[in-house]
């Protein structure tokens, strides 16, 4: 057993980003069910949903509660809060910072702010007023694979000196390696040296538990996951697997196995996430999956040579 491992918190993220995948219908009973068990298991964070405001988005009548986690219906949710700590995300545009109330008053413990690296700025500027409500932060850079090397020691120059708690490593495209995971986090501890980092893999390539292993390996604390890795597209490590794996006494897999026989096997069989083709090919490519989550929900599903093609051919890579 590894020192390092005994740093690591796990942030199960079923219902934020599990929520990309069915839009956040999941039941209050599901909710309270994944909180049990996610206490049970020794799990230290529940991202619960996202905290923007309906009001700065499109669609927000058709979604699920999750989407814009309200403080009277999450007390409703969770009467009695457990060792399991609640976090919630916000998008840089998406949030009305006067929704967010002091941390004594709200259940949540951590609010993550994700943004691309154009915004960083004003991600710091959001962290900084959750920072002084209270709330443990972090600042999400997204789509790290796209990101210009000067763009990035720009970023971390305003990261370091912020009073952002933890950075995290996003992988948004699945397109990165361990190999990869190794080089930025050892750029990410370089340049911010001050601050904890975090990483949230997912599974394209199916190297999302490998990269997660690869960032503990590296010391890095906060490892997102979620259960049976339900996620937008091609989904994220597991949760299972990190509990099972990290040598820590504290955390115990029964209880997730539990959740995905009763709930996440029933799901699996209505709601389509995880390691397919399509998403492979877009993680190779390093490219959003969106062509892909289109593809899965046309006639043509599983036609891969043909979306290989489309995706490859000289046209298409040179109009990017």
């Amino acid at each position: 057993m590894t020192a390092k491992n005994n740093n690591c918190k796990i942030v199960d993220c079923t219902i934020r980003d599990g929520g990309l995948v069915n839009n956040w219908d999941f039941s209050v009973e599901f909710v309270q069910h994944l909180y049990r068990t996610l206490n049970d298991a020794g799990v230290d964070y529940m991202e619960i949903g996202y905290k923007n405001s309906p009001k700065l988005l499109k669609g927000a009548e058709s979604a699920g509660p999750w989407r814009f986690l309200d403080d009277d219906f999450l007390r409703k949710v969770i009467p009695h809060k457990l060792n399991t700590k609640l976090s919630a995300l916000v998008d840089i545009g998406r949030v009305d910072e006067n929704d967010i109330l002091p941390r004594e008053e709200s259940l949540l413990d951590l609010i993550r702010v994700a943004c691309y690296i154009q915004d960083v700025e004003k991600a710091l500027e959001l962290v900084k007023v959750f920072h002084d409500r209270g709330y443990e932060t972090t600042i999400n850079i997204m789509a790290l694979s796209n990101v210009m090397e000067n763009q990035l020691l720009e970023a971390f120059e305003l990261i370091e000196a912020s009073v952002v708690d933890v950075v995290y490593v996003v992988d948004s495209y699945g397109s990165l390696d361990p190999k990869d995971f190794d080089y930025l986090i050892s750029k990410f501890k370089k340049h911010v040296p001050s601050k904890r980092l975090g990483v949230h893999t997912h599974n394209n390539m199916q190297l999302a538990f490998a990269n997660t292993l690869t960032a503990v390996d590296q010391g890095v604390e906060l490892l997102d996951a979620s259960v049976y890795g339900m996620g937008r597209a091609a989904g994220n490590c597991p949760t299972e697997l990190l509990v099972a794996h990290l040598k820590n006494t504290k955390y115990n897999v029964r209880p997730v196995l539990d959740m995905i026989e009763k709930y996440m096997i029933p799901l699996r069989e209505k709601e389509e996430w995880g390691y397919i083709i399509p998403y492979m090919i877009t993680g190779m490519l390093d490219e959003h999956p969106r062509s892909a989550m289109a593809l899965r929900e046309s006639d043509d599903k599983d036609k891969a040579v043909d979306f290989y093609d489309k995706l490859t051919t000289p046209e298409v890579l040179h109009s990017k």
